[in-house]
C-alpha cells in the first residue's frame, strides 16, 4: 500500500473518530453516548438515494453528527443525491463523513464499511464521502406516511394487554423489551400498517417480558446454549400466535422475521426436540398471560 493511500485512510479514520469523540463530550450535562438512543428517527440512519440503512462505523459517525448538531431526522445523502431529488443543501451546512470501501482491483465497486471488512477484502481503498442530513436541506418533503386511525383499535385486545400489568412505553421507531427497566417499548399505534400488526408486535414483546425473574423466570441457557436467542424468539413468536388466535386477530409474519429466520431454521435442524421445548415454553407464556386476565 502506498504511503499516500495509507495517509488518506488514516485521515478518514481520524475525522470520524473525532466526530464521535466530540459527540461523547457534547454538553456539560450530557452523559449519553451517541449509541444510547431513545427510539427517535435518528436511531437508524438511512441513505436518501438507496433507502438502505447505513452500517458499521457509519452508524456511529452519523449518530455522533446527529447528537452534535441536533438533527431530528435519520435521512442522509451526498450533495449530488439531494440535488437529484430537487433539494438544495443550505449554504454553510456542515457535512458529515461516511466511509465506503473500494477494491483496488475493481475501483468501480464500492461497499459500505463494516468492522473487519478491510481484513476480508484484502487490497482495498477506504474512501470518505461527505453527506448531509435532511435537516440541512431545503425543497425536500418526506413522503406522507398513512396514519392508522385510533378507531381501528381492538378494545378486547387492549384490555388483554392492560391486564398483563407490563409497563408499555409508546413512542419511537422500534419495538423491543428492556430487561433492566422491565419495559416494553412500542411505536405509536398510528405508525403500524394495520391493527393486527400492532397487536402482534405488542404481544410478541410482552412475551419477552414474561421471561423476567418475577414472572416466569425463563432460562433457556441450559437447554439451548449459544442458540438461546433464537430459541427465545421462537418461544415468544409461537406464544403470540397462540394468544392472537384466541383473540381472533390475524397473525401475519413480522417485517423483521427475515433478519433472524435463518437462526430459527439452524436451531430446529440441529435439535429435533427444539420445537417441542419451544412449544411448551410458548404455552407457558400464553397460560401466564391468560392467568392475568380479570373475570
Amino acid at each position: 500500500m502506498s504511503n499516500q493511500l495509507k495517509s488518506s485512510r488514516e485521515d478518514i479514520y481520524t475525522r470520524i473518530t473525532k466526530e464521535i469523540v466530540e459527540a461523547m463530550e457534547y454538553g456539560p450535562s450530557e452523559f449519553a453516548m451517541p449509541w444510547h438512543h431513545d427510539g427517535s428517527p435518528i436511531v437508524r440512519p438511512i441513505n436518501v438515494a438507496s433507502g438502505k440503512p447505513y452500517r458499521g462505523v457509519n452508524i456511529l459517525a452519523l449518530w455522533a453528527a446527529g447528537v452534535g448538531l441536533g438533527f431530528g431526522s435519520g435521512l442522509w445523502g451526498t450533495y449530488k443525491q439531494w440535488s437529484e431529488r430537487g433539494a438544495q443543501v443550505r449554504k454553510g451546512a456542515c457535512a458529515s463523513t461516511v466511509i465506503f470501501w473500494k477494491s483496488a482491483d475493481s475501483p468501480s465497486a464500492a461497499n459500505e464499511a463494516d468492522e473487519g471488512d478491510e481484513k476480508r477484502r484484502g487490497r482495498v481503498i477506504a474512501r470518505g464521502y461527505s453527506v448531509f442530513n435532511a435537516d440541512q436541506v431545503e425543497g425536500f418533503e418526506l413522503p406522507e406516511t398513512p396514519i392508522l386511525p385510533e378507531s381501528e383499535r381492538d378494545a378486547n385486545a387492549d384490555a388483554f394487554l392492560a391486564a398483563l400489568g407490563i409497563d408499555i412505553a409508546a413512542g419511537g421507531a422500534e419495538a423491543y423489551y428492556t430487561p433492566s427497566t422491565d419495559t416494553v417499548h412500542l411505536p405509536d399505534f398510528e405508525r403500524f400498517r394495520d391493527a393486527a400488526s400492532f397487536y402482534a408486535v405488542a404481544i410478541h414483546e410482552c412475551g419477552h417480558a414474561t421471561g423476567a425473574k418475577h414472572r416466569l423466570d425463563r432460562n433457556l441457557m441450559s437447554r439451548f446454549g449459544t442458540q438461546t436467542y433464537a430459541a427465545e424468539e421462537i418461544c415468544v413468536e409461537l406464544a403470540a400466535g397462540f394468544v392472537l388466535a384466541e383473540l381472533g386477530i390475524a397473525h401475519h409474519p413480522r417485517p423483521d422475521h427475515a433478519a433472524y429466520i435463518s437462526s430459527w431454521i439452524d436451531l430446529l435442524k440441529d435439535d429435533r426436540r427444539a420445537i417441542f421445548t419451544a412449544a411448551s415454553k410458548a404455552q407457558q407464556i400464553a397460560d401466564w398471560m391468560h392467568a392475568q386476565q380479570v373475570g
